[in-house]
């Protein structure tokens, strides 16, 4: 066993080079690790995009994009889906029966066009020609609205109205409800927008 005094500054070299190293292995990691997010332009060209609603209370609505398009999350009151059975009457098409395939995942094709009564997912764009609509959640007379008012959007370019589960009421300009997009639940408060096989 050797006596020798140890050299200081050689242990500080040593200190240095593995903390350089450290560093540039972190520095490296980070951009390998995000090649796993899709990116920008697998987005646009229609990779799914997750969405977190845990923060969502009744009568909110969140935004997420998704091919481009602004897809709403809406969480409904209890009152909102109890009023989506009474306003038959008054839609184009309450069943989804007009090109159900294009526009209504099987899994949507009920009263409230989503899997859950409470959480509605649409595609935020008109059908008539492509304007995005305006939230009228309050119900009741409104400007451009009728008296009897449930809940629902409004398109400002040339009067479309859709309730609050995207069905087109009628003699509006939009031919069609709002589009469903495939969609599925990773967990109780997470969506997949874009995905569905699960479904």
């Amino acid at each position: 066993m050797s006596n020798q005094p140890v050299d200081q500054s050689r242990r500080t070299w040593v200190t240095m080079a593995c903390a350089v190293g450290g560093a540039g292995g972190v520095a490296t990691a980070i951009p390998f690790v995000s090649t796993f997010q899709p990116s920008e332009r697998a987005r646009a060209a229609g990779a799914a995009v997750e969405a977190d609603i845990s923060a969502l209370k009744p009568g909110e609505m969140m935004t997420v994009e998704w091919r481009g398009k602004p897809v709403w999350i809406i969480k409904r009151t209890p009152e909102q889906v109890a009023g989506l059975s009474k306003i038959d009457g008054q839609l184009a098409d309450p069943k989804s029966e007009r090109k159900p395939d294009e526009l209504t995942p099987e899994y949507a094709r009920n009263e409230h066009r989503s899997i859950k009564p409470d959480v509605m997912i649409a595609v935020g764009i008109c059908t008539h020609l492509g304007c995005s609509p305006s939230s009228k959640f309050q119900a009741g007379a409104q400007a451009s609205l009728p008296d009897d008012w449930p809940g629902g959007f409004l398109c400002p370019c040339h009067g479309s109205t859709f309730d609050l589960a995207g069905r087109v009421f009628k003699n509006k300009p939009a031919p069609d409800n709002l589009e469903v997009p495939p969609h599925m639940y990773v967990s109780d408060t997470k969506l997949l927008i874009g995905e569905d096989k699960k479904a």
